[in-house]
């Protein structure tokens, strides 16, 4: 009994609160085959988690929060099977807590720099995207899987 409440503590930590270090309001729209989201959001983050934030009418509708595994309203699951069951299964695992720090995706495959960020465009069998981080705005499109996912200052 004692070895279960250990496990159970441990697999509830991965959704645990977390103490975020730095906070920012943004205009956040996602779109995939299960989330459909355009409103008010806040992504907060420290050096091992990351959490977003989603809100309509001033009311939280969906939090999505990243560290080792990632937490929705519906449980938490490993970053594979978050991407299999929301996003696309041929996704890197680190994809989205990229995405929403506005970090290079793909290992910077079709990196090109621009004067106030970077873009990215990647083609193969599973996906073409383009990807494009300036000092106000993430912008990731899955053209072929139909995923879009902007995040701009407010």
């Amino acid at each position: 009994m004692k070895y279960i409440s250990l496990l159970f503590i441990f697999l509830l930590g991965g959704c645990s609160l977390k103490n975020y270090e730095h906070s920012q309001s943004k205009l956040i729209v996602f779109k995939s085959s299960k989330i459909k989201f355009a409103d008010t959001g806040y992504i907060r983050n420290s050096d091992k988690s990351i959490a977003l934030d989603m809100f309509t009418a001033g009311q939280r509708i969906e939090r999505i929060e990243i560290n080792h595994l990632i937490c929705v309203s519906a449980g938490c699951m490993t970053k594979s099977s978050f991407n299999n069951e929301y996003l696309h299964p041929s996704y890197p695992n680190e994809l989205l807590q990229n995405v929403l720090l506005g970090h290079q995706i793909y290992e910077g495959e079709g990196l090109k720099k621009t004067q106030d960020g970077f873009e990215q465009h990647i083609v193969n069998e599973d996906v073409e995207i383009r990807y494009k981080k300036t000092a106000q705005e993430i912008s990731f499109k899955d053209q072929r899987n139909k995923i879009l996912l902007k995040i701009k200052d407010l």
